[in-house]
């Protein structure tokens, strides 16, 4: 050891020696406070009051009556609208990062980015939670839910889904997608009767085992990389040393399977049609749009950042699992029985694992062609997708709230209710992509034009295949809404037995918010289209 090096490593220790003074050790780097997390409140404002909004409920049920207990529902209602609100001031044009760190090497790196990405799937998960709250007012009186718990969970799964859009490391992923999920199993749960605690069940086991799953490949990913941050991992992952490389691979796979589990992607979607069938509709309605929300914000964030490096290999497999997803998911929607009960709410179900393919392909055309424009159709079609989807739901819990929800039971409500029959042709027209449901057809334009221009025309003509396969399913169901004759018993008698009886105004409130949503979104076309473009910011 040289000289000058040996009196640097043995000075301190044989100075403590001498003069019997303790060691103190120097930390001392050129920026000490560059050490220092920066905190922007404004930028993490949205989660920040859903969780916020959760506690105040949960502490709240403690205290009030039960007479009170009532109120709790309100101020979840208004304290989601108020963390969409705080969407608006991160609108001025220039991302806000937060959670910042300079280490000592001076690598800086933010783990939390509010940018043009990240507010548009948090709007599309507070707005969804929103419109679900507003849709779960009404059942949790009826089904005798237990509110606190129930709003409590509702927000705690909201602010997790809205973290995760704007978290740029695996750490704050992994995290925000199990804050989003883990209440989701209880929600599903809350139902009083055997099927509630199977689907949770089957819920709460595959989900499980999907987050040990993407936990280890996030282990790999890290050993091979030295770091969780994705920006970090992408400059890291070309440079891997050749040992490490088989690690690194491995461990983007099992990331990848991880988020596609909450997608809902073939194979990983079983637990679909038995969860939204066991839930109550509010929470089938929520998993069906934030649920998906969450897992798509992942899965763009990991592939178009983290492991750009791999594009034409995830490219690949996420096109595949797009045409082998939107395709397993229409055909077993095809398959429905009209006299099955709950057959409405399975279809709808189908029809989600089927959407979700579709939302799959921009996100495989960006690892043949990256750029914002793939991801912005991602964004644009899945605006669309849960509004129309939430009020498809908003319907079914009308009609489920007299009858055995089967398909049936839809045939003549234009007779009985005229304007819910009308909202829900409407929807289902938007969820088909045809006229006068404009917005559903520009959103599968939009898809499809993100596939051709990466080249990915293969995937195009699977996408238009089963664009027609779901027509039929689509138009079969709205065919029953108008239809008329001695099958039109199941509605019009409850109907008739109750003709006096109101829908709950949270339920109204709810089919009229998502309606006029999908109304002046097919007049205004451009106002998601400019979404797929980056330029709404």
């Amino acid at each position: 050891m040289p000289a000058a090096q040996l009196v640097t490593t043995l000075g301190p220790q044989l100075s403590s020696h001498l003069t019997g003074q303790p060691t103190v050790t120097s930390l001392a780097v050129a920026d000490p406070g560059g050490l220092i997390q920066s905190v922007d409140w404004v930028a993490v404002a949205p989660p920040l009051i859903a969780a916020l909004a959760g506690l105040a409920v949960l502490l709240a049920d403690l205290f009030l009556p039960e007479r009170r207990k009532k109120l709790l529902g309100r101020f979840s209602v208004a304290g989601l609208a108020l963390a969409v609100a705080a969407l608006l001031p991160l609108t001025g044009g220039t991302p806000r990062s937060t959670f910042c760190l300079q280490d000592v090497q001076g690598t800086a790196g933010c783990n939390y980015v509010a940018d043009h990405f990240a507010l548009v799937f948090q709007l599309l998960a507070l707005g969804g939670a929103l419109i679900a709250a507003l849709l779960s007012v009404h059942t949790v009186d009826e089904a005798k839910l237990p509110g606190g718990e129930y709003w409590f969970l509702l927000l705690s799964s909201a602010s997790g889904a809205a973290l995760l859009p704007a978290a740029r490391d695996l750490a704050t992923l992994v995290v925000a997608l199990e804050v989003a999920s883990l209440p989701a199993f209880a929600l599903v749960a809350l139902r009083r009767d055997g099927r509630g605690a199977e689907a949770a069940l089957k819920f709460f086991l595959s989900s499980v085992t999907a987050t040990a799953v993407m936990l280890l490949g996030v282990s790999f990913v890290y050993a091979a990389t030295g770091s969780l941050h994705l920006g970090v991992i992408a400059d890291a992952l070309p440079h891997a040393p050749g040992q490490l490389k088989p690690v690194a691979e491995a461990g983007a796979v099992l990331v990848l399977v991880g988020f596609a589990f909450k997608v809902a992607v073939v194979p990983f979607h079983f637990w679909v049609p038995d969860t939204y069938v066991g839930a109550p509709l509010p929470v089938a309605g929520y998993l069906s749009v934030v649920g998906k929300a969450a897992g798509l914000a992942g899965l763009a964030l990991v592939t178009s950042i983290g492991f750009r490096a791999y594009g034409h290999s995830w490219g690949l497999v996420l096109a595949v699992l797009a045409a082998l997803t939107m395709t397993a998911g229409n055909v077993a929607a095809l398959r429905q029985r009209p006299d099955t009960e709950h057959g409405a709410v399975r279809l709808l179900a189908w029809s989600s694992v089927g959407q979700a393919g579709y939302l799959l392909v921009p996100i495989a055309a960006a690892g043949y062609r990256p750029g914002p424009d793939a991801l912005g159709a991602t964004a644009a079609y899945g605006l669309i997708y849960g509004v129309v989807n939430l009020g498809a739901f908003a319907v079914a819990a009308v009609v489920g709230r007299s009858t055995g929800n089967r398909l049936d039971d839809y045939r003549g409500l234009f007779a009985t209710r005229r304007w819910t029959a009308l909202a829900l042709a409407f929807f289902l027209l938007c969820l088909a992509g045809l006229p006068p449901g404009v917005i559903g057809l520009f959103g599968k334009v939009v898809v499809f034009r993100a596939a051709v221009d990466a080249g990915l025309g293969w995937l195009a003509v699977v996408m238009a295949a089963n664009v027609v396969i779901a027509l039929f399913y689509y138009l079969v169901w709205t065919a029953k809404l108008f239809a008329s004759g001695p099958a039109t018993a199941p509605a019009a008698a409850a109907e008739a037995a109750a003709p006096a009886v109101r829908l709950p105004a949270s339920l109204t409130a709810t089919v009229a918010l998502t309606a006029s949503a999908a109304v002046v979104l097919s007049v205004l076309p451009q106002l998601v289209l400019q979404v797929a473009g980056g330029s709404l910011f």
